[in-house]
Formats: structure tokens, sequence, C-alpha cells
């Protein structure tokens, strides 16, 4: 249970996820229907063809952090109406997770979702995982005032919403630039290796604590530490 430098805290007040490819497996490929709806926004609200407006949803995600910051930023598109539309997805392909639902149980501590996609989009896949009721509060984008995941200004507002003390906080993302301004604050971080990483490849060695291909077994062992985490 320890990392090359670190250990995880005695006491841990909460735990905060990431909910896309780290709560279900990255191999259901979900992402790739959210990625569909938004290059179809893009196309009806831009006019453009479907390869334009391909190449603009990916380098806008390169350049803002996420598609729609950029679209907010250059087009002043309705947020909330793109966000529903992207969300719109099948989550059949997610399987219900008695297991996950165990090895939350068995964790001290809250458990807060943190994402760049929408409070309802969270709702639906933890309702579809069956885990619904193991977590105390969802932190997406809106509330975020549309700031993405790294954006430190994002990270502060979820700490001061929800009163976590960084250094009882644990944040686990599959995303390992996303655990740079974690580790900032003080945070424990874990990273989730799917081999569908992106940005990973720049992100400081010292920012990353734990590093694990098994979420389920990893969050199973930190539960069985004395005080269940």
């Amino acid at each position: 249970m320890t990392g090359p430098d670190k250990d995880l805290p005695g006491r841990i007040e909460a735990w905060i996820f990431d909910l896309d490819d780290t709560l279900y497996p990255a191999s259901s490929n979900l992402f790739a229907q959210v990625a569909e709806r938004m290059t179809d926004y893009v196309c009806g609200f831009l006019g453009l063809d479907r390869a334009n407006a391909e190449d603009l949803r990916r380098r806008y995600f390169r350049e803002f952090g996420t598609t729609l910051k950029g679209l907010m930023t250059r087009h002043r598109i309705d947020p909330l109406a793109f966000l529903d539309y992207v969300h719109d997805i099948d989550l059949g392909v997610i399987e219900p997770s008695p297991r996950l639902a165990a090895a939350l149980a068995g964790l001290a501590g809250r458990k807060i979702v943190f994402t760049n996609g929408s409070i309802r989009h969270a709702e639906r896949v933890l309702a579809r995982l069956g885990v619904s009721g193991q977590f105390d509060a969802i932190f997406d984008i809106v509330a975020a005032g549309f700031a993405p995941k790294p954006e430190p200004a994002a990270y502060r507002v979820l700490i001061d919403r929800h009163r976590i003390e960084p250094g009882a906080a644990v944040m686990i993302e599959d995303r390992a630039v996303n655990l740079g301004p974690a580790a900032a604050l003080g945070m424990t971080t874990v990273w989730l290796r799917t081999g569908r990483n992106l940005g990973d490849p720049g992100t400081a060695p010292e920012n990353i604590h734990f590093t694990t291909d098994d979420l389920l077994g990893w969050l199973e062992a930190a539960g069985r530490r004395p005080g269940g985490g």
C-alpha cells in the first residue's frame, strides 16, 4: 500500500474520485459516444462538415482543457445545452459493479465525485454502476464555474465548497495531469493507468504518490488498513 515516496495518510477524511474511465473500466469506451455527440453538436452549431468539426473538437480540448471551454470562449455557446446534448448517451456498455460498491463501503471518510462532466451524467453513471448511495457529493463542471481540471481554480472551489482538508484527502484519477494541482494542495494522489491516458507524459513524477492498473484491488487493499482506509 505504499508508493515510492509517500504512505497513505493515517486519517483519510475525503476520497475524491474522477468519474469517466475511473469508476468504470476505460475498456467500455463510453467516451467515444460523448466525443461523437460533441462533434455532432459542433457540426450543427457552427455549420462545419464533420472532418472540420472533429478537428476543432480535438484542438479545443488540447488548448482549453475541454472542448466545452473552447466553445464558450470562442463561440459563446450555451454550456448547459451542450452538456445535456453530449451526455445523452447509452450507458448499457457499463456493467453494474457490486465489487466497486463493496470496496467503496470499506473506505472510511466521505466520497466525492470530481468530474469535468455534468452532475446529471455523473448521477446516471453512478446509478448504472449501483454505487449512488456510496457518494456524499458530486462536484461537476458547472459547480467549478466551468473551469475544467487541471485548472487550479476548480480544485480550490471544490475544497472550499466541501470543506476538504487537503492533507487528509486522497484523489484518484485516470489522467495523471489532473493530479498535479491536487498534489500541490497537499492531497495524496493515485493514478489509475488505463492505457488510454491523455496528457500524462509531462506529469511530474513527484505529483503521483501511488500508481495502479487495478482500481478495485487498490481500493480493497486501502479498506483493509486499520480504520478502514
